[in-house]
């Protein structure tokens, strides 16, 4: 099936299918765990680093894995069923493929929920950067070892490996550094995986583009309560499975096939897609390897807090960092079909817009005493 073939009406239907049902599945699901959370005082504190004056919900986490998790689970029952169930004869056309993708998937969901565990423990008891380091090597090392999904596996088994693993455990820790400020790390993520989707859907693809929705619905529907002001907050439970999903999603799209004249700088295209919260990632690693304080100690030196410095809102600055993300992202679907010299022009795009970024934020006059 052909990317031609699947922009029309399957798209549509993989696209409303699963955003809206994961959307509906997580505004309920937040809805509740907000209200336990209140009850049972599973509530993040101010004080510190944070900026929040009075106690906040935690939890989200909760609601947006276990959307993830049931709608896909819903999704296989459906497929399974699909040659007996009337109305769902074009789901039926793909139930060997799902079959055949079914182990590995198995070993991504149980991934994500052995990093939505380790979140939980920490969100209760913060554990120390480098145990959550080890739980994240771990997670990586099943997806790559036992599900054998890799990424570039042009370049050899080896570097292969490698490369697969330091993307997981890096966008993982990107996406949860990203989770400093309300509504920042929902919205990022979710406009992330309906870029994703697109882009997938765009080269025929479509078990990736399914969960890619589902992952940007579950996200959009705890962002209504996340929202600044926000009134409950994912935690790591929520950032870290959030951020693997991703991951892992970026890597079993296709960025290159020459058979449909697909070309190798598709492969660029996850760079692009999730720039933002690479350079708040290493914007943050730099300035405090400057300031000669801990690498991976929370602090308000995230890129986020130092547009609001420059006199932002908060609400602004999430709606600011979603355009910088939808800027560069959006260029990552036409990586894949464009020769070398529009390649090098998206490149520069993507790092124009980093750089007015950079200097609304006032890079070099950021003040030494933040913590």
């Amino acid at each position: 099936m052909n990317g031609q073939q699947l922009s029309s009406g399957l798209a549509i239907a993989v696209t409303l299918a699963c955003l809206l049902s994961a959307f509906g599945v997580s505004v309920l699901l937040t809805a509740g765990v907000r209200h336990w959370a209140r009850q049972w005082g599973f509530l993040d504190m101010p004080g510190g680093h944070k900026a929040h004056a009075a106690p906040v919900a935690l939890g989200g986490g909760v609601a947006i894995v276990w959307t993830f998790v049931l709608i896909v689970a819903a999704g296989l029952v459906m497929v399974m069923l699909s040659d007996h169930l009337p109305g769902l004869a074009w789901l039926a056309k793909h139930k060997a493929g799902v079959v055949a993708k079914l182990p590995s998937l198995l070993v991504v969901i149980g991934g994500a929920l052995i990093l939505h565990v380790v979140g939980l423990i920490d969100d209760v008891r913060p554990m120390g950067p480098l145990q959550k380091l080890l739980a994240q090597i771990f997670v990586a090392g099943l997806v790559v070892f036992v599900a054998g999904i890799r990424a570039a596996e042009v370049l050899g088994t080896v570097p292969s490996i490698v490369l697969t693993i330091l993307w997981l455990v890096g966008i993982s820790n990107s996406i949860n550094l990203l989770d400093n400020a309300d509504g920042l790390c929902a919205g990022v993520v979710a406009i992330a995986a309906a870029i994703l989707a697109i882009s997938a859907l765009l080269v025929g693809q479509i078990f990736v583009p399914a969960l890619a929705w589902v992952l940007a619905g579950a996200a959009l529907g705890y962002l209504l309560f996340n929202f600044p002001p926000a009134t409950i907050f994912m935690g790591d439970a929520g950032s870290l499975p959030l951020g693997f999903l991703l991951a892992v999603s970026t890597v079993l799209t296709t960025y290159y096939n020459p058979t449909l004249k697909i070309e190798p700088y598709g492969l660029a295209a996850p760079l692009f897609i999730l720039a933002v919260p690479l350079y708040d990632t290493i914007s943050v690693l730099v300035y405090r390897y400057r300031l000669g304080v801990p690498l991976f100690k929370g602090d308000r030196r995230h890129f986020s807090h130092r547009l609001m410095r420059k006199g932002m809102t908060s609400s602004a600055m999430v709606l600011t960092i979603y355009l910088a993300t939808a800027t560069t992202g959006l260029s990552a679907l036409l990586l894949p079909w464009v020769k070398w010299p529009a390649a090098v022009l998206l490149f520069v795009q993507c790092l124009c817009v980093l750089s007015v970024v950079a200097i609304l934020e006032g890079v070099g006059g950021y003040e030494k005493s933040t913590r």
